[in-house]
């Protein structure tokens, strides 16, 4: 039996999500004539209590399009020193924005209100960058899924609106983040000037992010997009998965927190295990004990099957999703429990 752990990212449309995509109408996006695309950024935007939503091929596009419309070159954007902004984007925020990163050593990837404003730099000491941007990532993916505290936001808000500093928030998994606090999106959409929803991962989606915001940002963010070639043209065949997924997907989301949080339980009890993260939704990182040669334990698992990813430093990563099977959950719980100290890895 093959498990496969690496991302959420790895899921592939159900048949009815492809019904729907077959079924969509479908026009034009570059001239905004895709009644599907149109469908679906009016549904999210309503969501979220914003004016207008634009649809995007990836979450990468669509925070480095939110850092565009908010800063300048030579501006400086404050973030965690997880963000997925600052690793993962390919240094995007300095090619495309010409901007630097302020970075934050928060919990798991979560910031305060208090740190974020020892790091604002003067706005009358030109030696200094500008801060202009604070990004926020909710679920945070190298903390393991932590989730933010919302009273935690309101600071940052009101921080934010007293030194004239936009927030954006990259919710890749902010389904995740919801699922878990019962809050409403439209809390949300109040509290950023921009979010980034992605649909490809907890959704099941197979592309698409959503930038959500005023219809100033998204009428600059719709020219950033062409800039940054992501118009597409009959988008809708897209759209139709992610407007099915809003429908029918988030509900499941429960599940794969529940089956994360399982794989933690039973981490615990193995010998080999060090520590593992806190697990609030579906990542579960852990760290074997300095003795331990994770190299050997990744190939280990991978012949047995079963594949995850090491993020660096010692931290391994298992993600669960919609096409993690019930039959692929007791197969690894019980591939994980065989193990034990003395095994030779």
């Amino acid at each position: 039996m093959e498990v496969n752990l690496i991302s959420d990212t790895v899921t592939k449309p159900t048949l009815q999500m492809l019904e729907a995509m077959f079924a969509a109408p479908v026009g034009d996006d570059v001239f905004k004539e895709d009644p599907s695309v149109n469908a679906l950024e009016e549904a999210v935007a309503q969501l979220f209590g914003k004016q207008a939503a634009l649809f995007f091929p990836s979450g990468t596009m669509t925070n480095q399009t939110a850092i565009k419309i908010h800063t300048q070159p030579g501006d400086q954007v404050i973030c965690d020193h997880f963000s997925h902004i600052y690793h993962y984007e390919g240094g995007g925020a300095s090619f495309n924005s010409g901007v630097s990163c302020r970075l934050i050593q928060g919990d798991r990837g979560r910031i305060t209100a208090t740190q974020i404003e020892e790091a604002i730099n003067p706005p009358d000491f030109y030696h200094s960058p500008k801060s202009s941007l604070v990004s926020l990532e909710n679920t945070t993916n190298k903390g393991g899924g932590a989730v933010y505290d919302i009273e935690e936001i309101k600071k940052i808000k009101m921080l934010c609106e007293a030194h004239n500093l936009a927030l954006h928030l990259d919710g890749a998994r902010l389904w995740n983040a919801l699922e878990v606090t019962r809050e409403s999106p439209k809390a949300y959409g109040a509290l950023f000037d921009t979010l980034s929803l992605c649909f490809s991962k907890g959704l099941g989606c197979p592309v698409g992010s959503v930038l959500v915001g005023s219809n100033e940002a998204i009428e600059n963010a719709l020219k950033i997009r062409k800039i940054l070639g992501g118009g597409m043209r009959q988008a809708g065949y897209l759209a139709a998965a992610a407007s099915y997924a809003l429908t029918h997907h988030r509900k499941d989301l429960k599940n794969d927190h529940q089956k994360a949080k399982e794989i933690a339980a039973v981490l615990q009890t193995l010998p080999l295990v060090d520590h593992i993260e806190p697990v609030q939704t579906n990542i579960v990182i852990f760290a074997l004990k300095p003795q331990q040669d994770e190299t050997k334990f990744m190939l280990k698992m991978k012949e047995k099957g079963i594949y995850f990813i090491g993020l660096g430093k010692g931290k391994l990563r298992m993600v669960t999703h919609r096409d993690y099977t019930e039959a692929q959950h007791d197969y690894l719980l019980t591939t994980l429990t065989k193990l034990n100290e003395d095994e030779r890895l």
